[in-house]
């Protein structure tokens, strides 16, 4: 599911006096220069600056902190509903270092049976990030992003392994023979146009490129490829390189809007699902009356009272419903992390019991050849795979290696593989149509007994090529199923002796990886007892779904 709404929250070391009063200019400055609303006459309360536009100011200080905090909401017809923009200034605790915070959100509340607007970076995070020096943990951050010089390295290095930073860390690389400044004006500065007040960001230059990917050697970013590192990188261990996700230089110059959107998505994603720091966790919810007309005694003045209520009457039910909505969301992500937390731990319990049955039968083998006097060979190493592939390319090119197996898919999306693979990807695409060339040869004969979930938890004795059943699926959930869309990007070409149109909506597919953004899957489609043969109709990052 796509993020919807916007949310800033980073610090800085000035003191809340000062902060309080630059957010005041900024505010002003966003409000009556670039949004034209009157702001001449503005104080604590409801401000109306403009038909169907109010402003919400309130204040505290005490002993357990000062807060300023404005809240905009514009509503210039009920059909398109309500934007909401908030402005918190917070002053931090002693835990801090008595940092002060800043937070700023942007939501759209829409109208009943009108669908959710998507909010981009608001003016206002642009104009504070460059009035105030602001920091996440030990990274600043900026309105730009900032070259990575030789001498830079160690620096980034230490931000990136930081537990504690909120901010996801992107770093853009720079292809061969390219400048690195034309480079970032014409590509990384369009591509990070979303990215303001979301994370961190730079470009790594091509003479500091080897010092760094030295130091990451499990997570590089090279080649013109982008590099979105989650808090807390570990640069020794190499299945954390699955956490952070690779943009390859071919989709971000296929389309630089659509990549500028997709990059923006998981740190927009973690900005709203990360908990908020304590200082601004524990402010108290805003709440807004009409201020009292001048002449409460005459009936236009009760009116105008009664109209204020009225007004506030709705953006209250409209704000219980945003809220509900979110509520909604949250547990709708809530119940698909303990679906794929489900099949994580069917599938590790699998290759567990695989491992210890593997190494009891290594251990007894050896014994029985110890015991025949033949120690040398019970010990022998055994050979490395012979000729394995090692990219998606490589295995387009060596399909027909496959007698059984037919791939109808689109090349081009499984070769952009290559660019944003981590891990064992390649291996594991390898070893699964080993095995489903295998099941593809029983099934033609009636032999399969069932279909490829089945043959891989009951593999046959004289099976060469096994493969985790826990990483099989045969069938879509019923709300991909009756999406119009997810169908169609599930829909894959096939002879028309399969079907008469010469496309088939597969839902049987296999888990080539996971942990992040791209989650490779390969569908196919079974008809073994009709042609004799498993299409393979997609090999390619994973098609968009209720989890993406």
């Amino acid at each position: 599911m796509e993020p919807r709404n916007y949310r800033m929250v980073v610090s800085t070391e000035k003191d809340f006096v000062a902060v309080s009063a630059e957010a005041d200019r900024q505010l002003h400055h966003w409000l009556g220069d670039i949004k034209r609303y009157d702001t001449s006459a503005l104080d604590e309360g409801r401000n109306e600056i403009a038909e169907g536009v109010t402003l919400d100011h309130d204040a505290s200080a005490g002993r357990h902190g000062s807060y300023s905090r404005w809240r905009l909401r514009e509503t210039r017809n009920d059909k398109d509903g309500t934007w909401q923009s908030t402005l918190v200034v917070r002053s931090g605790s002693r835990k801090d270092a008595r940092r002060t915070w800043l937070q700023v959100d942007i939501e759209h509340q829409p109208a009943p049976d009108q669908p959710h607007i998507r909010a981009n970076t608001p003016g206002i995070a642009k104009l504070l990030l460059d009035a105030l020096p602001a920091q996440d943990g030990l990274a600043d951050v900026g309105t730009v992003p900032k070259f990575i010089e030789p001498d830079d390295v160690d620096e980034v290095i230490e931000e990136l392994c930081e537990q504690d930073r909120r901010l996801p860390i992107i770093v853009a690389s720079v292809p061969y023979g390219q400048d690195a400044e034309a480079w970032t004006a014409k590509v990384v500065e369009p591509v990070f146009r979303h990215l303001t007040g979301l994370a961190v960001m730079y470009v790594l230059r091509p003479e500091a490129q080897t010092a760094f990917n030295t130091a990451l050697e499990q997570h590089p970013v090279f080649g013109g490829g982008i590099r979105t590192y989650r808090p807390g990188v570990d640069p020794a261990w190499r299945p954390d390189a699955q956490r952070h996700p690779v943009m390859s230089r071919t989709t971000i110059e296929a389309n630089l809007k659509r990549a500028a959107a997709i990059l923006a998505s998981l740190p927009q994603q973690l900005a709203l699902s990360h908990p908020l720091p304590e200082p601004l966790d524990t402010l108290p919810i805003q709440r807004t009356r009409p201020r009292p007309a001048a002449d409460t005694g005459s009936l236009q003045g009760l009116q105008k009272e009664l109209k204020a209520a009225n007004r506030l009457l709705k953006d209250a039910e409209r704000q219980e419903e945003s809220r509900a909505e979110e509520l909604r969301e949250f547990r709708r992500r809530l119940k698909q992390a303990e679906d794929r937390d489900f099949d994580q731990i069917v599938e590790n319990d699998q290759l567990y019991g695989n491992l210890q049955d593997a190494q009891r039968t290594v251990r007894f083998l050896q014994k029985q050849l110890e015991g025949a006097g033949l120690h040398a060979a019970a010990h022998t190493p055994a050979p490395e795979p012979a000729d394995q592939p090692g990219t998606f390319s490589e295995i387009l090119d060596r399909m027909d290696e496959f007698p059984h197996l037919q791939f109808t898919g689109n090349p081009k999306k499984t070769k952009d593989l290559d660019a944003q693979c981590i891990g064992n990807w390649v291996t594991v695409a390898w070893d699964a149509l080993h095995a489903l060339n295998d099941y593809a040869a029983a099934s033609a004969a009636g032999n399969a007994g069932g279909d490829f979930r089945h043959w891989c938890y009951n593999l046959p004795d004289d099976c060469e090529n096994p493969f985790p059943s826990g990483k099989v699926k045969m069938k879509e959930s019923e709300t991909v199923g009756n999406n119009t869309d997810w169908r169609r990007q599930r829909t894959f070409p096939v002879p028309k002796t399969v079907a008469r149109e010469g496309k088939q909506f597969m839902q049987a597919h296999l888990r080539i990886g996971g942990g992040n953004t791209v989650s490779p899957r390969l569908y196919f489609y079974d008809d073994g007892p009709g042609t004799g043969l498993v299409y393979v109709g997609y090999i390619g990052p994973h098609p968009d779904n209720t989890q993406t």
